[in-house]
């Protein structure tokens, strides 16, 4: 079934990690239906949630109705993605996600995927230490005691197998070979828990190793993220100035032409209604045709700046405006051709009074 639109927004604000986004459309749409799938692997938000490893955005959608149960194409509940994340990331996944879909729904564990393989099956393999909270169906925690004697049975097999027929029957009822025995099997034991706390200690050292090593390769990304974001902003800010430049620079050309036009060739134009003055913006603001008038000019060379105004301020002055180009002006443009005339006039000799 294809997903609706509200539940294409759930889906998109759980992408996004997006907490108080989702928390508030569900108060707001609390019809909205959450076990829905969607894409290729056919898989629900609770999929998604999981995946991610976010456990606030799981406990939002626990309460609002969603199905641990539900299945995706593989067969795959949530509880095995969130179980293979924990194989992945360690105990704190497994707090986040783990735990809390066993507690509000146990049967999760037991339900089998297509390739036959439970959940329960998955949490056989988990490395940490405690990995397993307290419960009936939980099974038993490593015993370092109970490997030894397994180990230590092994080596009796070993050596029975290896040295019987050596000897007379009397051995076995040696006292000082039983005490022989009992000081190897005790060596046997050190030994193995000697092993045992340095290879523990050797894991340790490696963990501490191989995070320094990604902090210190997340840190060298971070850095060249960020100096390739102010680059592209750099160069996206000098690319948006180029275009405004030569979309200025096109306007004004434009403007100039059109001037020569209308302005210096005034038996050629016949009748002008206001989309025939060349206005320097179309259909812009004052203060947008002021730019474009203005683009380029040296405003720095105060005389130069006060020359080029002038030529303006006659161009665009009332009074000659009509005696140029009045008698042309179409009767239903006129009123409105001769207010923005009006306008762009006063504000030319506000810029003039302004260099005084």
């Amino acid at each position: 079934m294809m997903a609706s639109r509200k539940q294409k927004k759930v889906w998109r604000y759980v992408e996004e990690g997006s907490l108080l986004k989702l928390k508030s459309y569900l108060r707001k749409h609390k019809d909205v239906e959450v076990n829905f799938t969607r894409g290729k692997r056919r898989r629900s938000v609770l999929h998604l949630v999981c995946s991610h490893g976010d456990d606030a955005l799981l406990r939002l959608l626990l309460k609002h109705g969603a199905d641990p149960l539900q299945k995706d194409r593989s067969g795959n509940t949530p509880l095995h993605l969130a179980v293979r994340r924990a194989l992945s990331h360690g105990l704190t996944d497994y707090n986040d996600l783990v735990v809390p879909l066993r507690k509000h729904c146990p049967a999760a564990l037991s339900v089998p995927n297509n390739a036959g393989v439970t959940p329960h099956d998955l949490l056989e393999g988990l490395s940490f230490k405690k990995k397993w909270s307290a419960g009936a169906d939980a099974p038993q925690p490593s015993d370092p005691e109970k490997e030894w004697r397994e180990k230590l049975l092994g080596e009796c097999q070993d050596e029975f197998f290896e040295t019987f027929g050596q000897y007379d029957d009397d051995f076995l009822r040696d006292d000082e070979d039983e005490g022989d025995f009992a000081d190897w099997a005790e060596r046997i034991r050190r030994e193995y828990v000697a092993k045992q706390h340095a290879r523990a200690q050797a894991d340790s050292k490696r963990s501490r190793k191989n995070k320094e090593k990604n902090q210190e390769e997340q840190e060298r990304q971070r850095r060249e993220l960020h100096a390739r974001l102010e680059k592209e902003h750099r160069e996206y800010l000098e690319r948006a100035s180029r275009k405004k430049d030569e979309t200025q620079q096109g306007r004004k050309r434009r403007y100039e032409e059109r001037c020569d036009d209308v302005f210096l060739k005034p038996s050629s134009s016949g009748v002008l209604g206001y989309e025939d003055i060349p206005w320097p913006a179309p259909r812009g603001s004052v203060e947008e045709m002021i730019a474009v008038i203005l683009h380029g000019v040296d405003r720095s060379d105060t005389g130069v700046f006060r020359k080029f105004l002038r030529r303006q301020q006659a161009l665009w002055h009332p009074d000659k405006f009509a005696q140029r180009c009045g008698g042309r002006l179409q009767d239903r443009d006129r009123q409105r051709i001769m207010d923005t005339v009006t306008a762009l006039s006063q504000e030319l000799n506000r810029l003039a009074q302004s260099l005084r």
